[in-house]
């Protein structure tokens, strides 16, 4: 494939000087007209005769055009010029200048909305009769491209994660246009090959991790920020041909299908029930294994080994328990 080299117009020409100039032009070309009209009607002179034409024709056909050749950009906007098919250049300076008045703008995505990468809904004309008239109200189809930073946000999509569980995911993409001629003329609608893009790597990456991990394992819910680099190297690799540059990549949601979201959800509450008991337990046998420590320490009740493990019975009982206990008095004895 052909790689598009950007070729950026510098130092076009004043659209302002173009604009006044030319308008002067065109009224002493209409001038000139009528009063070579006047002359050729009185004196049939052949210089009157060619003075009409030339001014005629500068007035009405060469001055006009002319003006195709006023562009206006504001800041962070590009325009992409070609002349008769061939790529003439672009325009990334903001104001107002003039170019060669038969090059077109050329932008692919004019139909499309950066921020889904799905077709704009065609506005039909508004045709409005009033007293005055009649007015025509139409959108013209936007030639520009923009330079900045946009979000593109793909929809929510059911992908496998590495351990074959059925996740829901959405992921939203900061982009922007760096090279203007790789984004027109390398692929045909950079936004929709985005959008498409985005959707591969996000399920090459939501395979290659499990949903959630026990352990130190990378994974979707506990390692966000790393899928989400992963996820923005990769993509960076596939739109380079398009002249795009990712900016950041973010995972917006998150979550189990549908049809397993409530089995799921018992085994999450199954894990972190038995979580917290083994921390419990934990520091139930720390507590006991410092009173035992304590009593023998300071001397306060000789315990044998009976009463030991009753003991350790009792405050295991007690510590482990998630309900209050009542005192109870034993008023007994064990032999």
């Amino acid at each position: 494939m052909t790689m598009t080299e950007e070729r950026i117009i510098q130092n076009p020409k004043s659209g302002l000087a173009v604009l006044i100039g030319n308008t002067f032009a065109i009224l002493i070309a209409i001038g000139v007209f009528i009063a070579s009209i006047v002359v050729v009607s009185a004196y049939s002179d052949w210089l009157s005769i060619v003075l009409s034409v030339i001014s005629g024709l500068y007035a009405f056909i060469i001055g006009p055009i002319l003006y195709v050749g006023l562009k206006v950009l504001t800041k962070n906007e590009a325009l992409v010029l070609t002349l008769f098919g061939k790529y003439y250049g672009t325009l990334k300076q903001d104001g107002f200048f003039f170019v060669n008045p038969f090059c077109a703008g050329f932008n692919p995505t004019s139909g499309i909305n950066p921020s889904t990468g799905a077709v704009k809904e065609k506005k039909k004309e508004q045709i409005v009769v009033s007293a005055q008239g009649m007015n025509v109200n139409f959108q013209m189809p936007k030639k520009k491209i923009s330079l900045k930073a946009m979000t593109l946000n793909n929809d929510k999509q059911k992908i496998n994660d590495s351990l074959g569980n059925p996740i829901i995911i959405g992921v939203v993409v900061i982009w922007r246009v760096i090279d203007t001629a790789k984004a027109v003329f390398q692929v045909d609608n950079y936004v929709e090959y985005l959008s498409i893009q985005t959707d591969a790597a996000l399920r090459d990456a939501v395979r290659r991790y499990p949903y959630d991990s026990e352990d130190d394992e990378k994974s979707l819910r506990g390692s966000a920020n790393e899928v989400a680099d992963d996820l923005k190297k990769e993509l960076q690799e596939k739109v380079k041909i398009a002249g795009l540059e990712i900016i950041e990549a973010r995972i917006t949601h998150l979550s189990y299908a549908p049809e397993i979201a409530a089995a799921m959800l018992q085994r999450q509450q199954a894990t972190a029930i038995i979580a917290a008991r083994k921390k419990i337990v934990e520091g139930a046998v720390g507590m006991v294994e410092m009173a035992l420590e304590q009593l023998n320490a300071k001397g306060v009740v000789d315990l044998d080994e009976e009463r030991k493990a009753s003991m350790v019975s009792n405050l295991m009982v007690v510590l482990s328990s998630n309900r209050d206990t009542q005192p109870v008095v034993n008023t007994g004895s064990i032999y």
